[in-house]
């Protein structure tokens, strides 16, 4: 029964893990870093207008933190649903999604909902990681950056 319970465990975080990384890369992401307007404007221009609209002190800071939150939402998300450097991009997309709630809040609670409903899974895998059926577990084995240090004897 115990080994049922953790076999079940396994495939619902990865299932959850898979879905919210496809959808936000895909749903989000990827308009906005790969995307054009009818008009043949890169929707990251269009993006960055909008981020503007924050209030930054330097004239390149918009451009900047709208392609930050692009890459986020699609390069991060693409990690988490492939379980590799899962506990980074949590972060990323978990801050992107903070500095839009504190954007959307403005203009009442359900305008902020879905960087709310994006924000907890991605405080989920912060806290918890991408689970074992993950390429985090493989990175680890192949990049001597991830392995554990041998400690003097």
């Amino acid at each position: 029964m115990e080994k049922l319970q953790a076999l079940t465990m396994t495939i619902g975080w990865t299932l959850i893990r898979v879905t919210f990384g496809f959808y936000l890369a895909y749903a989000h992401g990827f308009d906005k870093v790969f995307g054009h307007a009818a008009d043949g404007t890169a929707n990251a221009v269009k993006f960055s207008a909008g981020v503007a609209k924050l209030g930054h002190p330097f004239d390149w800071a918009p451009l900047a933190f709208a392609w930050a939150a692009a890459l986020s939402e699609f390069l991060g998300a693409s990690l988490l649903a492939a379980g590799l450097f899962t506990r980074p991009a949590a972060f990323f997309v978990l801050f992107t999604m903070a500095v839009a709630i504190r954007h959307h809040l403005a203009d009442g609670l359900k305008d902020a909902e879905s960087a709310m409903l994006y924000a907890v899974p991605a405080l989920a895998f912060l806290l918890g990681g991408p689970g074992p059926i993950a390429l985090d577990p493989i990175a680890k084995k192949i990049l001597p950056m991830f392995r554990k240090k041998k400690e003097a004897s």
